[in-house]
C-alpha cells in the first residue's frame, strides 16, 4: 500500500492508470497474492483505487500537487541537490560554502551596481512602474547581440528575449520543446539544478560522461541510437563543475551527431565573462539553427536583480516569447533596464578583469592546499570559479561533506553532479569561497575522521 501511495504522490502513477495485475504485483514484490488483494482491497476501502471487475485495479482521484523531494529516489541529505542549494542559500553568515556556484558578495560588481541603481531611481517614471515590452529591454538585447559577436555568434537583437534568470530560460526552452516522457541528455557530471527541473518537467535525464575535451562522443552517440532525444543541455564555455572547456573538433563532431538525430542543443553561458580567452560556442558553429544559447548575469553583477536571457532562430523566438507571456506575462523592467546600464560602464569590463585575475591566483593556491590534503584536481581549469577534485585515496565525498557539515561548512559532494551516480570520488570546490583556513581544517579533521573510524564508507 505504501508502494503505491508513495508512486501516486510522485507522479510515477497517475489517475486512470491501471495497477499491475496481483499475480504481476506478488511476483514483483515477493508477497503472496492473498497479500497483494488485501492491500488492493484496502486501497478500494480507502477511495484511492477502484476495481473493474474483468479488467483489473485503477487510480482514482485527481493528479497529487507536485512535491519535489518525491520525484527522485531519497538520497542522503549531503548529496541531494535540492537540499545543497537550500543550504547554501538559506545558511547564516556564520556558515562557510565552499561547495556553492557563485562569488562571494564582496566580489560583485557593487560599485557598478550602485551607480546603475542611482541612474535608474532619475529616469522617468514609466522606467520604475510599467511593464516591459514582450522581448525585454532593447538596449540590453543590442548590447548583447554585440557581444555575441564577439563570441562568433550572429544574433539580432529581434533573435533575443530576456527572462528572469538562466534557470527561467532553460524552463521556457523545456515548455516549448518537451513533452512528459521525453528524454533529455546531460553531461555526466553537471550542473545539479538541472537534474531537478528536469524532473519538475516530468522526463528523462541520461547521463553523458564529460572529459576534459568535451562530452563522450561514442558515448553520446550511443544515446542518440538508444533512447531518441529531444534535448541536451550543456556549458560548453566554463563546464560546472569540472571547470573544462569543449574542444572545436568534439563541438564540430557533436553538432553532427545532433544534425543527423534532429537533436535541439541548450547552450548554457552563464560563465561567459570568466573566461580569459573565448572558448568555441557550439551556437557560433551552428548559427543557432538548432543550437539555443541561453545565459544570465547573476554571477558578475548581482544574483539579486535577476536577468536572463535566451537567443535562438527566427523561427522559434516568436513563440517561445509567447510561453514567457503566458507564464509569466512580461519581462522584469527593472532588471533588464539596471543590468544594461551596469554593461554599459567600461568599468564593468574592468571589473571582470580584477576577478578572472584574483580567480587565477586562488585557483594555484587553493590547489596547493587541497593537494597537501590529498585533493587532486582533476584537470587545472584555465578560467571560472570551480575545482573538480578527486577526493583522497580510500575516502567517500558524501561522507567527507556529513563530517565537514558538522563544522559549519557545506561542500558540493560530486554525486550531487551525476545523474549515474558515479562521482562519489570527487568534490567541487569554489575557490573564491575558500579564502578561510576553517574549510581547510575543517577538511583535514574529516579526513582524519575517517582514518580513526574504518566503519566510516570509503569510496566505490
Amino acid at each position: 500500500m505504501e508502494a503505491i501511495k508513495a508512486g501516486i504522490s510522485s507522479r510515477r502513477t497517475m489517475p486512470g492508470d491501471r495497477l499491475p495485475s496481483v499475480r504481476q504485483q506478488a511476483k514483483a514484490l515477493g508477497f503472496s497474492v492473498s497479500t497483494v488483494v488485501e492491500a488492493y482491497e484496502r486501497l478500494v476501502a480507502e477511495g484511492i483505487v477502484r476495481a473493474r471487475p474483468g479488467s483489473g485495479y485503477y487510480v482514482c482521484g485527481l493528479t497529487a500537487p507536485l512535491a519535489m523531494a518525491d520525484l527522485a529516489p531519497k538520497r542522503e541529505r549531503e548529496v541531494d541537490p535540492l537540499w545543497i542549494a537550500k543550504q547554501a542559500l538559506d545558511s547564516r553568515d556564520e556558515i562557510l560554502k565552499p561547495g556553492c556556484g557563485w562569488l562571494p558578495a564582496s566580489w560583485m560588481f557593487q560599485e557598478g551596481v550602485r551607480r546603475a541603481l542611482r541612474s535608474l531611481a532619475r529616469t522617468e517614471g514609466s522606467r520604475l512602474a510599467d511593464y516591459e515590452t514582450t522581448f525585454g529591454s532593447s538596449q540590453l538585447r543590442e548590447i548583447l547581440a554585440r557581444r555575441f559577436a564577439n563570441h562568433g555568434i550572429d544574433a539580432r537583437p529581434n533573435q533575443i528575449t530576456l527572462t528572469d534568470s538562466g534557470t527561467h530560460a532553460i524552463d521556457l526552452v523545456c515548455r516549448f520543446i518537451l513533452q512528459p516522457g521525453d528524454t533529455v541528455l546531460l553531461d555526466d557530471p553537471c550542473y545539479f539544478n538541472f537534474h531537478a527541473l528536469l524532473k519538475a518537467h516530468r522526463v528523462e535525464a541520461v547521463g553523458i560522461p564529460y572529459t576534459p575535451s568535451g562530452p563522450d562522443l561514442k558515448a553520446f552517440e550511443k544515446a542518440l541510437k538508444e533512447h531518441t532525444p529531444r534535448l541536451y543541455i550543456t556549458n560548453s564555455g566554463v563546464h560546472n563543475p569540472t571547470g573544462a572547456i569543449i574542444s572545436p573538433a568534439n563541438a564540430h563532431q557533436l553538432l553532427r551527431l545532433a544534425e543527423d538525430a534532429n537533436l535541439t542543443v541548450v547552450e548554457d553561458d552563464i560563465f561567459a565573462d570568466f573566461e580569459e580567452v573565448p572558448a568555441p560556442r557550439l551556437s557560433a558553429f551552428d548559427g543557432l539553427r538548432r543550437v539555443i544559447q541561453i545565459g544570465s548575469f547573476s554571477k558578475t553583477l548581482s544574483a539579486s536583480l535577476r536577468c536572463g536571457y535566451i537567443a535562438t532562430n527566427q523561427d522559434w523566438i516568436e513563440n517561445i516569447v509567447d510561453l514567457k507571456i503566458a507564464t509569466s506575462f512580461g519581462s522584469n523592467r527593472l532588471s533588464g533596464e539596471f543590468v544594461a546600464l551596469a554593461l554599459a560602464d567600461g568599468s564593468y569590463r574592468k571589473h571582470m578583469d580584477l576577478v578572472r585575475r584574483r580567480l587565477g591566483t586562488l585557483r594555484l593556491a587553493v590547489t596547493q592546499q587541497l593537494n597537501a590534503l590529498g585533493f587532486k584536481p582533476w584537470i587545472q581549469p584555465t578560467a571560472g570559479m570551480f575545482l573538480w577534485c578527486h577526493v583522497p585515496d580510500g575516502h567517500d565525498a558524501a561522507t567527507l561533506a556529513k563530517l565537514c557539515l558538522k563544522d559549519n561548512v557545506v561542500l558540493a559532494p560530486g554525486n550531487a553532479f551525476s545523474s549515474s551516480s558515479s562521482a562519489n570520488g570527487f568534490m567541487r570546490f569554489n575557490v573564491a569561497q575558500c579564502t578561510d583556513q576553517r574549510i581547510f581544517q575543517a577538511l583535514k579533521h574529516a579526513i582524519d575522521q575517517c582514518a580513526r573510524s574504518p566503519s566510516l564508507p570509503a569510496a566505490g
